[in-house]
């Protein structure tokens, strides 16, 4: 009797399950089809609202759907193609007579990318199309895509804040020694930082020299654009002085902005729609000063992306690892599984790989070279786009191109090879714990985490990463055509900017995507009016497609992107201690040789989820109570 309520329990759970399930799917798709009404039917005329409530990348990392469905808040990213596919169809389209930047809530980008959508803002504005944004607060990235419009409006209790690139890291080298952790740091190159802040309290002169250059160099492509975008802002005296500028208008942030050229006009919310239903036209009549609005979600469905084409892009985002990952990171079996199908769906002539990567895995990388290498036997042309970062791993895969483009502002290089591996025979031996064992040969048990890595297994991951070194010296000097003692000099694991990368040889020459699309379909022989240029993505099967875009709708804008422009500053110090977690969780966990840039900035910072986040916060509670 006991047997069969057992069994009676099991049956009625799994019957639970079942309608579980049955309703989610059913609300589910209640609420894609009532959420796609509006899509299908919204309005066409007026002018294209971009709202971006979340950080510009080169791909959207995947969400994941059963965490939007338990509540938890999700960040919405936004994709660099599809923005500037929106803004130039719009520029094409007589329907929309302008476009509005809603930049409240905006979390930033990398240069590159915030570059391509403010060339497409300029090709919307020679298009005929009036540009106007609006922020309560305009930071740098923020205030780079703000300055391409024809007006750029601020709110009365808002603020222009710029401060450029540069800031502090963290090191913990004391912390380590705290704890009795030691950390086995196996490198190559006097500039490969990346495992600096496990060995040292401070930065070296070496890598100080590097970032500086590199941050210079950041800063001043950047007050290039500003300039030719808003001549009239007065940017440099601002910034060398912020204090001094507000303190002479009366200590009114607002005001400052405007008498200094940064903003035309101050005005709340109420006034820029009046302001935009002058242009466009009154939106419904029951709401006051609204105007005719089309949303990017609707015009974007309305006008999607080619689907079918004769030149492929492969878009390589994010940090390098060897096996499947979703999108948003590079995971070589996921990346070269995309690419086999994108070749058998597509009659493909031509291919341009698109690389915003700090690197990884060597292996990884090493994986994803050699099928563009298949490519190429194959008698297609290869050419290589870096975006904002295509540095360490990802400028070994950018090697195999057959051209290479850049932006002023790419950063790449970052040619070096480094390993760490952590031991704590300092821990156990501080709380007690002993350590012993026996051996059949010299790597037995190696490398030993508790005891430490013996002097063999040292040098024999010594010899590894040297070994991987000289592998990367000969590939970039066959690559480029440049003799491996030149490719030496200019490597050592030190970044560059795109623009001297270009005058040592490591890229080919300046343009955008569209520019390498352009170059590679010459090189198949493809006149303008026969390219059709297809974004290759990872296929997924219809519950993750379909549970994807559901998540979708819940993704909001990131917890730390504020309209208040000192609440973004006070933001930026949580953010650096979330990506010192990321960094000390991905060099820890991942692979014992890596190509990785680590000096590479970060467009969107994520705090290290679950027990690693639990671990180190452990650790740090444990070396400030000693």
């Amino acid at each position: 009797m006991r047997f069969v309520k057992g069994l009676w329990k099991v049956l009625v759970g799994i019957k639970d399950a079942l309608v579980l399930l049955l309703l989610l799917l059913f609300f589910g798709g209640l609420y894609a089809a009532l959420s796609a009404t509006p899509h299908a039917g919204g309005p066409t005329n007026g002018a294209l609202v971009l709202r971006i409530d979340g950080p510009i990348v080169e791909q959207p990392a995947e969400v994941d759907p059963w965490l939007a469905l338990a509540g938890q808040n999700l960040p919405r990213e936004y994709r660099v193609a599809d923005l500037v596919h929106a803004l130039d169809t719009a520029a094409a389209d007589a329907r929309i007579e302008a476009v509005v930047l809603d930049l409240d809530l905006f979390a930033g980008g990398r240069q590159v990318a915030l570059g391509d959508v403010a060339d497409a803002i300029d090709r919307a504005r020679a298009g005929g199309k009036r540009v106007l944004a609006y922020a309560t607060g305009y930071d740098d990235d923020t205030y780079q895509l703000a300055s391409h419009a024809d007006e750029v409006w601020l709110s009365p209790m808002g603020a222009v804040l710029l401060t450029g690139p540069g800031g502090t890291n963290l090191y913990y080298a004391e912390l380590l020694e705290r704890l009795g952790i030691t950390a086995n740091v196996y490198r190559v190159g006097a500039f490969k930082s990346a495992v600096e802040p496990f060995t040292r309290s401070d930065m070296s002169p070496e890598a100080r020299q590097a970032s500086q250059a590199l941050a210079d160099a950041l800063w001043e492509q950047w007050r290039q654009d500003v300039r030719r975008a808003r001549p009239r802002a007065q940017v440099d005296p601002y910034v060398a002085d912020p204090t001094g500028a507000v303190m002479r208008h009366n200590g009114d942030l607002a005001h400052t902005a405007r008498e200094m050229g940064l903003v035309d006009r101050i005005g709340d919310r109420a006034t820029f729609n009046a302001r935009v239903a002058e242009l466009v036209g009154r939106g419904h009549e029951a709401v006051p000063n609204s105007y005719r609005a089309v949303q990017y979600r609707s015009f974007l469905e309305r006008n999607p992306l080619e689907r079918q084409g004769n030149v492929g892009i492969l878009t390589i985002a994010g940090e390098i690892s060897d096996g499947e990952t979703g999108t948003g990171q590079a995971g070589a079996a996921t990346i070269v599984r995309t690419l086999e199908q994108g070749m058998r769906d597509h009659d493909l002539r031509a291919l341009v790989v698109r690389i915003d990567s700090p690197g990884g895995s060597a292996t990884g990388s090493e994986r994803i070279r050699q099928a563009l290498l298949n490519v190429k036997r194959r008698g297609i042309p290869v050419v290589v786009s870096f975006g904002s970062v295509a540095a360490s791993g990802g400028y070994w895969i950018g090697a195999a191109g057959d051209r290479i483009f850049a932006e002023p502002s790419t950063i790449t290089g970052s040619i070096g090879v480094f390993g760490v591996l952590p031991s704590f025979e300092g821990t156990l031996r501080n709380i007690g714990v002993g350590v012993d064992g026996v051996r059949t040969t010299p790597l037995s048990g190696e490398p030993d985490l508790l005891r430490g890595p013996s002097d063999e297994a040292d040098r024999l991951l010594q010899l590894g990463v040297e070994g991987m070194y000289r592998r990367f010296l000969t590939l970039v000097s066959q690559a480029r055509n440049l003799p491996v003692q030149r490719v030496h000099e200019i490597g050592q694991g030190r970044v560059w900017d795109g623009g001297t990368a270009r005058q040592l040889g490591l890229v080919d020459q300046f343009g955008s995507l569209q520019d390498a699309v352009n170059e590679v379909a010459r090189r198949a022989n493809l006149e303008a009016d026969q390219v059709r240029a297809v974004h290759f993505a990872p296929q997924t099967d219809w519950f993750d497609r379909y549970f994807g875009r559901l998540a979708q709708s819940f993704a909001a804008a990131p917890a730390a992107s504020e309209p208040d422009p000192f609440a973004r500053l006070r933001a930026r110090p949580e953010a650096l201690i979330a990506r010192a977690l990321g960094d000390a969780q991905s060099l820890l966990r991942g692979p014992a040789i890596q190509a990785r840039c680590l000096d590479c900035p970060s467009s969107y910072e994520t705090v290290p989820s679950g027990a690693a986040a639990s671990l180190w916060r452990g650790l740090v509670e444990r070396a400030a109570a000693r």
